[in-house]
């Protein structure tokens, strides 16, 4: 795990956290764990961005709920959605990236699809069920080569301003997450752990 405070002098609260990683990475589970250790409101902006039937939500409407979401004191915003991603991160004072493994990604969207087939999330709109299609697979497959360089370039242009967390396995996240709820103050682990491969 890599974290990174504003200017290496400190962190800075967790108020306004985001969170990014392929899909299957476990952003959803993420982001309810940790509003539920740090009392924010969590956003799943799949549940913004989709209307019931899977049918997407028009560019300007889009654009406005995202920064609508954005404006809040405190929030958790889970997903990725980049053309919003570059206001979702000037908006945050906390990035975390979820950067495991392509094979755990695949597991994690597998092991989804068994859990709620037939069935609705609970963060997505009405008559949004869950769906498992070759297109979102070919996306998860081509997402460390096609997306994760242009987040790496935009979390090192961000560090010195922001809280910067990249986790490279479920281990690393679970250590960040005891560190989390060890610390009263709600502040990022104050340490440095290396990469845990899986």
């Amino acid at each position: 795990m890599q974290r990174e405070g504003p200017s290496g002098r400190g962190e800075t609260e967790m108020k306004r956290i985001a969170i990014i990683g392929s899909g299957g990475s476990g952003k959803t589970t993420l982001a309810r764990q940790l509003g539920a250790t740090l009392g924010i409101p969590v956003h799943h902006l799949d549940h913004w961005y989709w209307k019931a039937g899977w049918i997407a939500t028009s560019r300007d409407e889009w654009v406005a709920t995202h920064e609508g979401l954005c404006r809040a004191p405190t929030w958790i915003l889970d997903g990725n959605y980049g053309g919003t991603m570059e206001t979702r991160f000037r908006a945050a004072d906390t990035v975390i990236f979820l950067d495991v493994p392509t094979w755990r990604c695949l597991w994690g969207a597998f092991r989804r699809y068994r859990q709620y087939r037939g069935h609705v999330r609970p963060e997505l709109p009405d008559r949004c069920p869950e769906r498992l299609t070759g297109e979102y697979l070919r996306w998860i497959c081509g997402y460390r080569m096609r997306r994760r360089p242009r987040i790496l370039r935009m979390l090192e242009e961000i560090k010195l301003d922001k809280n910067v967390v990249i986790l490279p396995s479920h281990k690393a996240l679970g250590t960040f997450l005891a560190g989390v709820g060890a610390d009263p103050t709600n502040r990022p682990l104050q340490l440095v752990v290396q990469t845990e491969a899986e």
